[in-house]
């Protein structure tokens, strides 16, 4: 890969408009995301449990809708499905803005949740379909980088500017995540409008190749990389929000402020890195980059673990933030390679229902780690904890091993050398 002018040249214009406003659309997520149940419990004043159960609808509502969706993506089209979704999102925030009822509040994450249950497969399916090869992959790990800078530039705006005893403050934040949703839809209905990622219906001898969910989950290259999904999300993302941070507070002893500088750095590292870590992985094996994750993000969990050992003190803060830079580096192996997997498995006919996949493994994976979490550290065993995230993380490597054996080396990123002709 030549640089990143060399990527952008390459990039035909459709990807261009995709990827020039992926941080701008983020941002307003940024700015709710670590304050919505702040705002539910200390702003409008649901107790914490309620405010935490509320909080579950949105992934819940995502895991149902998923399914239908890529359905839907398959024969509507992505862009028509993401248009939906996009009027849910803006909607929902609207209603949380000025939620002074819990079943307002749910309404308004159930519309938000109905928008991440088809956003992660109607873009994955709409990025595949303009940008293919290589370059996908590429695309997919740039992208990631730059929603993580949306995110944590949000985020850090939110953190100056919410104020809990100025109920405004938090209005205004989610009537800004709202309107950020006018920005993707913007581009649907302009520039993009002419993207096509449904294809025409099958012939006979193509049906089974397209097929529904069950044809999809029936093969085993599928099977294990959506298994690895799951795992990986149980033991990465499912603990950012509760995992981690209850062990930081708990058992590291560390101040909240802490937190907030591992987020930071988790942001800084894949922002910095992302790129430098695609070139290094373009046309290597897909499969051995997620092994080499595998290890990085064991390694984490292991210095989190050792934060325990040294309670309260500077080491402890030291171990903390390195545990989250680390793990991000980890992050910029995973995100541009699992992706590309499914996306090159998958036909035109049945891409939307393979990222729907995808997404459900991902958002499975999201749901069990807070739970898992809870229930460990909840009665102490915060030794077996980190043990369990280790072991994963080593299971995600051997499953990287045993998809390798499923699929051919074009699935897995390697490029066929061309023959030469005399």
């Amino acid at each position: 890969m030549n640089g990143i002018r060399g990527f952008w040249r390459a990039l035909p214009t459709e990807g261009r408009w995709l990827l020039s406003t992926v941080a701008i659309q983020t941002l307003g997520r940024g700015l709710t995301l670590p304050f919505t149940i702040i705002y539910l419990h200390e702003v409008r004043g649901f107790d914490l449990a309620l405010s935490g159960t509320l909080m579950g609808l949105i992934a819940v509502v995502g895991l149902i809708v998923t399914g239908p969706g890529g359905s839907l993506i398959d024969r509507y089209g992505a862009r028509r499905i993401l248009i939906v979704g996009l009027i849910a999102m803006l909607l929902g925030n609207v209603l949380l803005a000025f939620a002074t009822h819990p079943a307002v509040a749910a309404v308004g994450l159930v519309l938000i949740g109905v928008n991440f249950g088809v956003s992660w497969p109607g873009f994955n399916a709409l990025i595949a379909s303009v940008v293919t090869g290589d370059l996908r992959q590429q695309y997919f790990g740039i992208n990631f980088a730059l929603v993580n800078l949306g995110i944590g530039v949000g985020g850090i705006i939110g953190g100056f500017y919410v104020n809990v005893e100025a109920p405004e403050t938090f209005v205004t934040i989610f009537l800004v995540d709202a309107a950020s949703a006018l920005i993707p839809m913007a581009l649907l209905l302009g520039p993009l409008r002419h993207v096509r990622t449904q294809a025409d219906a099958p012939a006979d001898g193509e049906a089974a190749e397209g097929g529904g969910y069950l044809q999809i989950i029936r093969r085993p290259a599928v099977i294990w990389v959506t298994l690895l999904t799951f795992v990986a999300m149980f033991v990465g993302y499912g603990q950012m929000e509760a995992g981690f941070p209850a062990f930081a507070r708990q058992v590291a002893e560390v101040p909240t402020s802490t937190i907030g500088f591992a987020f930071a750095a988790n942001t800084l590292v894949i922002v910095l890195l992302q790129f430098a870590v695609l070139k290094r992985i373009s046309g290597r094996r897909r499969t051995r980059v997620m092994w080499v994750m595998a290890l990085v993000w064991a390694v984490s969990w292991l210095l989190l673990g050792a934060t325990g050992l040294v309670p309260g003190t500077f080491a402890a803060t030291i171990g903390v933030i390195a545990f989250m830079a680390v793990f991000a580096f980890g992050e910029t192996l995973l995100q541009p390679t699992v992706p590309a997997v499914y996306n090159d498995l998958a036909s035109d006919h049945n891409r939307g229902r393979y990222n729907a996949v995808n997404s459900a493994a991902f958002q499975g994976g999201a749901i069990a780690g807070p739970i898992a979490a809870g229930f460990l550290l909840d009665h102490g065993l915060h030794g077996v904890f980190i043990g369990i995230m280790v072991v994963c993380c080593l299971g995600i490597g051997v499953m990287a091993l045993a998809l390798e054996r499923r699929i051919t080396p074009a699935v897995n990123g390697v490029v066929e050398p061309q023959p030469v002709v005399d």
